[in-house]
């Protein structure tokens, strides 16, 4: 038993527990190419979750990680048979449940670690923080905790040889052989302003890419993602340390 991860843990002990920080991973279920499972962006973020958490707990962090929400948004890949869309009017009301049961248990601190591009929780957030003034809520994207470029040769976005590496780090018996994947080859918008990213637009995405990925994996190995994975864990578990001890009436300097 993990007493800092929820699902593990029982009344015996959580009854007793002082929490001070609460961590909700959110991820999605999509078609990760032809490689890699439909579960891929729930694999990775709950495991960042679990092992971020346990280096909070180990260093004195009182924290917390809930089950992981499996469904993120998918407007743009409808079209794509079983990719699972909850829209983020699904997702307000699910963080306004949550967020009410902390609240009434005085647990203050609420950050959502999410692993899916397509979740978009800012302004989700500003209003939540409107609903609970007292509490202070964030999210973090996990995979925008480093750069890509520093660990891995190739760049993309999704199925790429940054996820397939974590993959093939986390969850191994779960991939197919890179023989079996497509080339993540993928389309640019013909405005130019859409692609340098202060115009924006959902992309449709069996209009951009033939496999659903976009970026190659071909070189992807788990070498690669073990010192990726070790620098976002201690990134993020010190992340988690530090919301734990925070005094959020006192938060800027």
């Amino acid at each position: 038993m993990k007493p800092y991860i929820l699902a593990e843990s029982n009344w015996k002990t959580v009854k007793e527990l002082k929490v001070e920080l609460v961590i909700l991973p959110w991820g999605a279920t999509e078609a990760h190419n032809y490689h890699l499972p439909y579960s891929t962006d729930n694999i990775m973020v709950e495991s960042v979750a679990k092992d971020s958490a346990k280096l909070a707990w180990e260093k004195g962090g009182k924290v917390i990680v809930l089950p992981t929400i499996p469904f993120g948004v998918n407007t743009g890949q409808l079209d794509i048979k079983l990719n699972i869309n909850m829209n983020p009017s699904t997702q307000m009301a699910v963080l306004t449940d949550v967020a009410d049961v902390l609240n009434r248990h005085g647990i203050l601190k609420f950050m959502i670690l999410n692993g899916h591009g397509g979740n978009d929780f800012k302004q989700i957030i500003r209003e939540l923080g409107f609903k609970f003034p007292k509490m202070f809520i964030c999210c973090c994207n996990w995979y925008q905790s480093f750069e890509n470029s520093d660990y891995f040769e190739e760049s993309g976005g999704h199925a790429d040889e940054m996820e397939t590496s974590m993959m093939q780090l986390i969850a191994p018996g779960l991939l197919l052989p890179l023989t079996e994947a497509g080339k993540g080859e993928g389309k640019k918008f013909r405005i130019k302003a859409l692609n340098e990213k202060w115009a924006w637009a959902e992309r449709k995405w069996t209009q951009i890419t033939k496999d659903t990925g976009i970026g190659n994996p071909s070189k992807a190995t788990p070498d690669k993602a073990k010192k990726c994975y070790e620098d976002v864990i201690t990134k993020i578990g010190n992340l988690m340390l530090e919301l734990s001890q925070a005094d959020i009436n006192n938060m800027y300097k």
